[in-house]
C-alpha cells in the first residue's frame, strides 16, 4: 500500500497534513503502509515519524533537517567537503561580538563579502556587505530580528560571478540545469524572483560540471528533491562550481511552471515506486 501525504499525487490512501502535527492516526497509517510519500512542505515530525516507521520515504529529508538552514548547510558543505565559498557562521550576535568586537575587519574575509540571515531563500535575506558600515546595519537588524526569536547569520566570500547562478533541480533521478542572469549589473541578486533572466543554452560544458557535482553530492547525501544552486568564478579560465546554497523550496518558473514541475514530480515518484517494486516483490503498487 502506497500511502500519500503529498496534495498532488493521489495513491492508495491519501492523508492531508499540512497545518498541524501527525497524530496517532497518521502514525497508524504510516505503519500500515509500504512507502510513504511526503510533500515539499513537510514538518520535521511527519518526515521522522516516516521515516522511523516504514521503509520506503519520498522524498529523502534527513540532511534537510539534519542540517537546518543556511548555517546548517554549510555544515553539510565543511562534512562532505565539497566546493563552496569561505564561510564565518554565528548563531547570534553575541557570538558575532565574542569573535570580533575588537576588529574592524575579518581575518579571513574583506570587503566586499556576503552576508546572510540563516532563513529565507531565492536571494531573500542576503546582502552584498561593501563597507563596515554595511555590516554595522545588518548587524542592528540581527539584533532586531533576535527579538522576534530569529537567530544567526554567516558572513561568506564574495565570489565574482558575472552576475548569473547556476540552478541544477534535483527531482528524484530527474535532474535540470538552467542559468538565472541579472541584467542590472548594480542589482547583487540572481534569483528569477529579483528579476534575474533565465538562459538553458549558455555555457554547457559549465552546466555539465554542475550536474556532476550535484550529482555526486546526492549520491553522498540521499537528497532527491532540492535545487541546488551554483557559482562559478568569472575570473578563471577553468571555473570549477562553488556550491551556494540548497533550495529546498525552490522556484519552479525555470522548469516551465507549476504544471510542468508536477508532471515531473509525479513521474519521478512513480519511477521509485516501481524501483522498490522491482527490488522488493512484497512492496504492494
Amino acid at each position: 500500500m502506497i500511502l500519500s501525504f503529498h496534495p498532488c499525487f493521489e495513491s492508495d490512501e491519501n492523508i492531508i497534513c499540512a497545518g498541524r502535527n501527525p497524530d496517532a492516526s497518521d502514525l497508524s497509517a504510516i505503519q500500515r503502509a509500504d512507502a510513504v510519500i511526503l510533500s515539499q512542505g513537510c514538518r520535521k515530525e511527519l518526515f521522522e515519524m516516516a521515516r522511523d516507521h516504514c521503509s520506503h520515504v519520498f522524498p529523502n529529508y534527513n540532511v534537510r533537517f539534519r542540517f537546518p538552514g543556511k548555517i546548517g548547510q554549510i555544515d553539510l558543505f565543511q562534512q562532505t567537503g565539497v566546493l563552496h565559498p569561505k564561510t564565518l557562521s554565528f548563531q547570534n550576535v553575541d557570538d558575532y561580538y565574542h569573535k570580533y568586537r575588537s576588529r574592524k575587519n575579518h581575518a579571513d574575509l574583506s570587503c566586499p563579502y556576503v552576508f546572510k540571515f540563516d532563513w529565507g531563500g531565492e536571494g531573500d535575506n542576503v546582502f552584498l556587505i561593501r563597507t563596515v558600515s554595511d555590516m554595522e546595519n545588518q548587524i542592528l537588524k540581527a539584533e532586531q530580528f533576535e527579538k522576534t526569536g530569529l537567530k544567526g547569520f554567516l558572513i561568506q566570500e564574495y565570489i565574482p560571478c558575472d552576475n548569473r547562478s547556476l540552478r541544477v533541480a534535483v527531482i528524484g533521478k530527474a535532474y535540470r540545469s538552467y542559468w538565472r542572469i541579472q541584467k542590472n549589473k548594480d542589482d547583487f541578486a540572481s534569483s528569477v524572483s529579483k528579476g534575474s533572466s533565465i538562459d538553458f543554452q549558455k555555457d554547457p560544458d559549465l552546466q555539465k560540471k554542475a550536474l556532476y557535482a550535484a550529482r555526486e553530492f546526492c549520491g553522498i547525501t540521499g537528497i532527491n528533491l532540492a535545487g541546488f544552486d551554483f557559482l562559478f568564478p568569472a575570473n578563471e579560465e577553468e571555473p570549477l562550481p562553488f556550491f551556494l546554497e540548497i533550495n529546498y523550496f525552490f522556484g519552479r518558473r525555470g522548469l516551465g511552471g507549476s504544471e510542468a514541475y508536477y508532471q515531473v514530480l509525479n513521474r519521478e515518484i512513480l519511477r521509485w515506486i516501481t524501483s522498490l517494486a522491482s527490488t522488493n516483490p512484497k512492496t504492494e503498487i
